[in-house]
């Protein structure tokens, strides 16, 4: 009888270790880390620290330029604070299993023209060959294969029709619309149409949003590798953007 709750305690002890040993590989490999979706109102508590949290008066007409030194970015320690702008797929990893990617870049610049109640031109830069994601051999692969940005190191995004804004809209307000552009991505330029959600405090402007992509649309490969197995065809294009006015 000694003996036999001896093993039958043995054989708990060594249950509760796989179990834990499960919980642990479930915890570093499989679970998903993936950054939160850009957040309005994360954005507009950068602009808080950034005006104070004030508004100012007056008319929103004018130049915008894209501001980097606005808020943060540093994947590292998951401060996306700043002005970003990146790509979200889902993909299958080799020992691991789904996974969502999420590759961002600080390197973007460019400017917003407001004239009346309209926003009458964006012209937006995106430096590609900044992007950083959780994985260093996802970012060294899209170098050569994928984005291929070491041939294709920008991106960009231009409205091609003007966006109405609310008439009367306040400094401090909150606009949300569907604008249409063109987005470049792999040397391929394409008619895009984003939602974007919008805020305006004194000089300051915050831009965020996101647009269904497809990888075919673009000419671009899936990078999959023995560690990547598989990453869907579609996913998304986001940003989150700050401006100045000048």
């Amino acid at each position: 009888m000694a003996r036999s709750r001896r093993f039958s305690t043995i054989g708990g002890v060594v249950l509760v270790v796989l179990a834990v040993a499960g919980f642990a590989g479930w915890w570093f490999l499989i679970r998903d880390d993936a950054p939160e979706e850009a957040s309005i109102d994360e954005a507009s508590r950068t602009l808080d620290d950034e005006s104070g949290g004030s508004a100012s008066g007056g008319s929103l007409e004018g130049t915008w330029t894209v501001d980097t030194s606005i808020g943060g970015f540093d994947y590292d320690a998951e401060d996306f604070s700043g002005t970003w702008a990146g790509y979200r797929f889902d993909e299958e990893l080799g020992g691991i299993g789904a996974n969502t990617a999420v590759g961002r870049t600080p390197g973007v610049s460019g400017t917003m023209t407001i004239e009346g109640d309209q926003v009458t031109a964006v012209d937006i830069e995106v430096d590609m060959t900044r992007l950083e994601s959780d994985e260093d051999r996802r970012d060294n692969a899209i170098r050569g294969r994928g984005l291929e940005t070491d041939r294709f190191p920008t991106g960009t995004f231009t409205l091609t029709e003007p966006v109405d804004l609310p008439v009367g809209v306040a400094d401090g307000e909150r606009v949300e619309a569907t604008v249409a552009g063109e987005l470049t991505l792999h040397g391929v330029t394409r008619p895009a149409t984003v939602d974007v959600e919008a805020e305006l405090r004194g000089d300051n402007a915050v831009i965020v949003g996101q647009a269904p992509v497809a990888m075919s649309d673009f000419d671009i490969e899936p990078p999959t590798n023995a560690f990547v197995l598989s990453v869907d065809e579609e996913g998304t294009f986001e940003f989150q953007i700050f401006f100045s006015r000048q």
